[in-house]
């Protein structure tokens, strides 16, 4: 061949390759990530714990074991008025205790006689697990359960037959009364009780006795969706108080095994999580409506206001958490008017403060954008879908994006989503609008992780930029809404 024509091959093929694009890949995930049932967790965001039995009718927060059955009888149980309730005020799931630490069943168990069939309530053929699990299918909640691994009225607790017993009740509750979404168990464990009148202190093994791998391993065998809630999860952690605070620096990463009784400085570490943690166990924030966690009619007077339920939200959602808000029924078996009427105004302060997202007719642009490739453009910051992120290319951990609103709005919160299913990355950013040729930092904040929302207070702007100033990774956003 003629060396021309060679030279009009090569610059043909140059010409080819160089018009050829590189394909712009995704984000890798980044250390733990959630599993799809901690994901549909996350975006739960609200549910409700129902603290509910014998002890309603004893004036007590802890039964010692030895209360007669005789005494469960609720004159007006109505399950549907509390999951309507719920359901009206945005909550996703109700937490049953279907056994607390007196070892009182609330439904009919086949393995002990201290249960709701032995009571007066619908004369023994009553089931409040059933009839609460049917109600939550009715107004589409998610149904879960609370089994108080401490029994203090079994004759047994201690010994290993006791825990024959509590799988076998597990066993009741996981294949009769529907799907389960989240089991609950906490850490009182051992000490004085009834016993079936053994009236002694009896203490355990805490961290061998109940054999949590098998015994959770035989629930995940029947219901492999459920999620475990414990101190150290493994699928969900307590946040380390009651008080309804999240840390403000809030991994949903954490290694377990730097989890136990005693450690000091445990409620810090379970409210920030750790920093490259080796396994996804997100915070869950329990907190009562009252000051106890079942009802007392000594503190009708001390309900929750809705602005408080409302900083309690701020707190925990706005912190990357979900708020399980306790809410006891009262002797007649029905939510107490006076809850009823925090939980509605605290439905229409929501409802109020996040109305209308200014960002929604708002332009959004970026330093960059990774690879310059539209799917991972800024313009995904408000496009109303979830599945879609920001992303910047790997080597940028420090970037910002920028709000115009085209003239000036008063401004009070500030909503951010990290896109969590590729891990959580922000570590810190600032918030800012223009001041003179620059800018003017007005907020600050660490993570970020399944939502975070900063409170301004009125600040009035016609810009807002986003400048994370540390990630573990490229960051990667999925949504920013301004109210």
């Amino acid at each position: 061949m003629h060396r021309y024509s060679l030279l009009l091959v090569f610059l043909v093929l140059g010409i080819t390759s160089c018009s050829e694009k590189r394909e712009v890949l995704p984000p890798q995930p980044l250390g733990p990530i959630p599993s799809d049932d901690q994901l549909i967790w996350h975006r739960m965001e609200l549910n409700a714990f129902v603290h509910f039995t014998i002890n309603t009718f004893t004036d007590k927060e802890w039964g010692y074991g030895d209360e007669s059955p005789e005494l469960f009888d609720p004159s007006a149980f109505d399950a549907d008025q509390w999951i309507k309730t719920l359901k009206d005020a945005g909550f996703k799931g109700v937490i049953l205790t279907a056994k607390h630490h007196d070892g009182f069943a609330l439904w009919p168990s086949k393995y002990t006689e201290h249960s709701i069939k032995n009571s007066p309530f619908q004369g023994g053929q009553g089931d409040i697990v059933k009839s609460v699990s049917e109600s939550a299918k009715k107004y589409g909640l998610k149904f879960g359960t609370y089994l108080s691994p401490w029994d203090r009225n079994r004759a047994d607790y201690g010994e290993a037959s006791y825990m024959e017993y509590y799988r076998d009740q597990l066993k009741e509750l996981f294949t009769g009364y529907g799907p389960v979404f989240e089991m609950w168990f906490d850490g009182a464990n051992g000490g004085d009780g009834y016993y079936d009148g053994a009236r002694e202190t009896r203490t355990i093994d805490r961290q061998r006795y109940y054999d949590w791998p098998n015994t959770l391993a035989m629930v995940d065998s029947i219901q492999p969706q459920v999620l475990f809630f414990s101190d150290a999860g493994p699928d969900i952690r307590w946040v380390g108080n009651e008080r309804g605070l999240a840390g403000e620096t809030n991994w949903n990463t954490i290694t377990p095994d730097t989890l136990y009784a005693g450690k000091a400085g445990i409620e810090e570490l379970l409210q920030q999580g750790a920093e490259g943690g080796s396994h996804w166990i997100p915070a869950e924030v329990d907190v009562s409506i009252r000051p106890g966690w079942f009802y007392h009619q000594s503190q009708d007077s001390l309900v929750r206001s809705a602005e408080n339920l409302f900083q309690l939200y701020l707190t925990s959602v706005g912190r990357g958490s979900n708020l399980l808000l306790n809410v006891p029924p009262d002797r007649r078996g029905l939510f107490h008017e006076k809850d009823v009427a925090s939980l509605q105004g605290f439905r229409k302060i929501l409802d109020s403060v996040f109305k209308k997202d200014l960002v929604k007719s708002a332009q959004i642009t970026a330093e960059s954008f990774r690879g310059n490739d539209e799917r991972f453009s800024p313009s995904n910051l408000n496009d109303g879908n979830g599945d879609t992120y920001w992303a910047t290319d790997d080597e940028v951990v420090q970037t910002s994006f920028e709000i115009s609103f085209g003239v000036p709005k008063s401004m009070n919160y500030l909503l951010l989503q990290e896109y969590i299913p590729l891990g959580q990355r922000v570590a810190a950013f600032e918030v800012q609008v223009p001041k003179g040729n620059g800018w003017e930092t007005i907020a600050k904040g660490t993570t970020i992780g399944y939502k975070r929302i900063l409170e301004f207070g009125g600040i009035e702007a016609s810009k807002l930029r986003i400048k994370i100033t540390d990630a573990l990774g490229c960051p990667v956003i999925s949504n920013v809404g301004v109210y």
